[in-house]
């Protein structure tokens, strides 16, 4: 699991189709063989490492679903979330070979898992054009290319996201340009709802979800 907090622009070294191996500092720290980490929103399974890289095999699956891979891409990069607390070099050091700390973790963004939805086509001004807006809410969040978001603007299948300079700076939103693919993941609360509905012979209506403040 994610929270769509970048922690680092990576840059894709090398794609063969399978392989991809990807130039990074931050998110190396603590990270061992079979964690996973989030690139542009995708998650991946780490299966070697050396001081600067890391290196990932990319299912033929994931490249139908995502934009794909590109040699010189710059990513977003986010390690898996580790709710028992930040890795730091304190306290004593667990069996797995990480050092927690006991200072508590504050879950930024939104859940974002990691799997991306659908792609998305990048118009200007941070707005983006979508085959499919049903999981789309207007002030709900969004994940586009890894990074948390809110969605500031819906007509159709067109949404807007509301950018602060920090975020655009510390990302590749900065580098989009007209035509651009993104992946976009969509809040996960969208389709268990949908689920509940259209389970058939329950009692959960939309009336039910809006008065317990799901909706």
């Amino acid at each position: 699991m994610f929270t769509g907090i970048v922690e680092e622009i990576g840059l894709i070294k090398s794609f063969d189709g399978n392989k991809l191996v990807v130039e990074c500092s931050k998110v190396l720290e603590n990270t061992l063989i079979g964690d996973s980490i989030a690139i542009d929103g995708c998650c991946q399974t780490v299966v070697s490492m050396t001081s600067n890289t890391f290196t990932a095999n990319v299912s033929s699956e994931t490249l139908k679903i995502t934009k794909g891979f590109k040699s010189g891409e710059k990513v977003n990069l986010e390690r898996a979330l580790l709710p028992q607390g930040l890795i730091e070099n304190v306290s004593a050091t667990c069996k797995e070979g990480y050092v927690r700390s006991t200072r508590p973790t504050r879950m930024g963004g939104h859940i974002v898992q990691g799997h991306v939805d659908i792609v998305g086509k990048y118009l200007g001004n941070m707005e983006f054009e979508v085959k499919d807006s049903r999981y789309i809410v207007y002030k709900g969040s969004i994940t586009v290319n890894g990074v948390s978001l809110t969605v500031s603007k819906l007509d159709g299948n067109i949404f807007g996201v509301a950018v602060i300079p920090h975020t655009l700076e510390n990302t590749n939103l900065k580098n989009l340009r007209f035509g651009d693919s993104v992946n976009i993941e969509t809040d996960i609360l969208g389709r268990y709802v949908e689920k509940f509905l259209s389970t058939q012979n329950n009692n959960i209506t939309e009336d039910f979800l809006k008065e317990n403040g799901f909706i």
